[in-house]
């Protein structure tokens, strides 16, 4: 692959540096509690960091209260971060200085078209079920405007693998076509910002849920183009309602109680393949829960599926 710009900032880093990075449009849930507890997790059994960064960069989406009530959440569950929290809404410019780095770089061209206009010109299907962009603007706008910039993709194989899903391959320019970096409403896109805050922050271990795993794939390319290092990944299943749905709050998934951090760690850990002892899950505080966790920790136990369904309770799902 060409390379391309050099991404700024980073510096040296740790030996394990992992992060959590939720999007305060609700409170936090089971299934993003499963995503921040793995991380959490594998960081401390490696001795490492674990960095919080709110992904609030989808302002129309983002839920008032939903970030404070989030780090408030993971601190009485016991999951305490290192450093401070970072804030996508307040890195514009960040993500402006690697747009235009790709773009006088030749790798990032302007695109004139509408959802519609992508769906009438191709039956393929991404793996996420979006149209695969089928290069319309490749070579120019035809005299109309530009909506959104694009990346360039190739026809090389791209592969990565990851630590509990295994070998996961895409061809982009097949498969995905290439992809949005600025938005038609004005927005970064999420692939580039989250490339971006990983290189600068050196992330090196990337836990989180499987419904990004095909994503993955695009942010590697980028991290070539943009010459950050790539980080290992580690996929864990996401949390599925009685309907084989994502937990989400779209689902109506039930926020976590602060005041009940032991059953719902417990759960949690049971979702992971991870059974503590009885006088454990019975404890009152989090703590000696966690340490025990941490110390019993290997991503070897978590199940090497995409989705499972939420544990219930006597019949009941569990919040």
């Amino acid at each position: 692959m060409t390379e391309g710009p050099q991404a700024t900032g980073g510096g040296p880093a740790p030996r394990y540096r992992g992060r959590f990075a939720p999007s305060p449009t609700g409170p936090l849930h089971f299934g993003s509690l499963v995503a921040a507890l793995a991380g959490w997790l594998d960081a401390r059994a490696a001795e490492g960091e674990w960095l919080v960064r709110i992904e609030d960069l989808d302002q129309p989406r983002t839920q008032p209260g939903a970030a404070d009530a989030i780090l408030r959440t993971l601190e009485a569950l016991g999951l305490e971060w290192d450093g401070e929290v970072l804030y996508q809404s307040m890195r514009g410019e960040h993500y402006q200085a690697a747009l235009d780095a790709l773009r006088r770089a030749g790798y990032v061209y302007p695109c004139a078209c509408t959802r519609t206009e992508i769906s009438d010109s191709t039956a393929q299907l991404a793996p996420d079920g979006a149209p695969v962009y089928p290069g319309t603007c490749r070579n120019g706008l035809a005299g109309r405007a530009a909506r959104a910039l694009r990346v360039r993709t190739d026809t090389v194989e791209l592969s990565f693998e990851d630590r509990i899903q295994g070998r996961v391959a895409q061809v982009l320019e097949r498969d995905i076509g290439d992809f949005v970096l600025w938005r038609a409403d004005g927005l970064y896109a999420y692939q580039l910002a989250v490339v971006v805050d990983d290189c600068e922050q050196g992330i090196t271990h990337i836990v989180r849920g499987a419904d990004l795993l095909d994503s993955t794939p695009r942010q590697i390319h980028l991290q070539h183009l943009l010459r950050c290092p790539t980080p290992r990944y580690a996929h864990v299943p996401v949390a599925l309602d009685a309907e084989g749905r994502k937990l989400s709050k779209q689902t109506g998934a039930h926020a976590i109680d602060p005041t009940a951090a032991v059953p719902a760690l417990t759960h949690a850990l049971r979702f992971l393949g991870c059974s503590p002892p009885g006088d454990l899950s019975e404890a009152a505080a989090p703590a000696a829960l966690l340490d025990w966790a941490r110390c019993a920790w290997s991503a070897d136990r978590i199940p090497r599926q995409r989705g499972l369904p939420m544990p219930t309770e006597k019949g009941t799902q569990i919040p």
